[in-house]
């Protein structure tokens, strides 16, 4: 593990369902709180429809610039999961049925009905993959180089997560420590500035609302080191309290 650097993964969510809006995604949360466990942080998120050129220029656009591409969706065994065969394409790659995929696929179908040739489609990888285990419907993830293919839905998704955890090399996991005042955030700016370049090492995110008639803001900052976590966190408390503001730790 590298401590020193910032690893950075990108995601792609691949599903018409998506942006038709008939499905909400639920993939992005979870992928980005187990990145963040694994010491890299989630940079970006693109959603897609399920067209081929769109995924070969989203893959080699985004797996270029981050150490790691996620993509969710599209690797069932109907005609329009596609994700395989265009990420195949964006690496020059041939389509091939990995024997492991197979066997696993065999044996789960066994009793289900038996293999055929829709569900034989869950087996085929880019020439070259690995397999990421999935022990809830036996059809596996892949991992390619840099690309991890996840299904699409959540449950399955969180399975190979599982599989993949402590296997990629990232740095120290980013921690938080929020604090929550009853005030506009335009009021405060200057204070969240003055305090973010005062602490280097800290992010400070500003997240306002307004409830029971009344604007607020919970302020979420964030490091990889503990020490400066709580000076920052310490020092926006104090700033905030000798401006007249009330602070309550933990947010609101």
């Amino acid at each position: 593990m590298s401590e020193d650097r910032i690893w950075t993964a990108a995601l792609i969510v691949i599903g018409d369902e998506i942006l038709s809006g008939r499905t909400q995604d639920r993939n992005i949360e979870q992928v980005a709180l187990w990145l963040n466990l694994q010491g890299i942080r989630l940079a970006e998120v693109r959603v897609i429809a399920d067209r081929q050129e769109a995924i070969v220029a989203s893959v080699n656009e985004l797996r270029a610039r981050n150490d790691y591409l996620f993509t969710t969706g599209g690797i069932g065994p109907t005609h329009d999961d596609i994700t395989v065969d265009a990420i195949a394409a964006a690496l020059g790659r041939d389509v091939v049925v990995h024997p492991k995929a197979r066997a696993v696929l065999e044996s789960y179908y066994a009793t289900r009905g038996g293999l055929t040739e829709a569900r034989l489609r869950m087996a085929r990888v880019p020439d070259g993959a690995e397999l990421i285990e999935n022990r809830m419907s036996g059809a596996p993830g892949i991992r390619i180089g840099n690309i991890i293919i996840m299904a699409g839905v959540p449950h399955i998704a969180a399975l190979m997560m599982e599989a993949l955890s402590g296997q990629l090399e990232g740095g120290r996991p980013l921690i938080s420590a929020t604090i929550g005042c009853w005030v506009a955030e335009s009021e405060i700016a200057d204070i969240l500035r003055e305090t973010e370049a005062a602490h280097e090492g800290c992010q400070i995110g500003s997240y306002p609302f307004f409830r029971e008639g009344t604007v607020g803001a919970n302020f979420v900052i964030r490091s990889t080191d503990q020490a400066r976590l709580d000076g920052c966190t310490d020092d926006l408390a104090a700033r905030l309290a000798a401006a007249g503001r009330e602070v309550f730790r933990g947010g609101i």
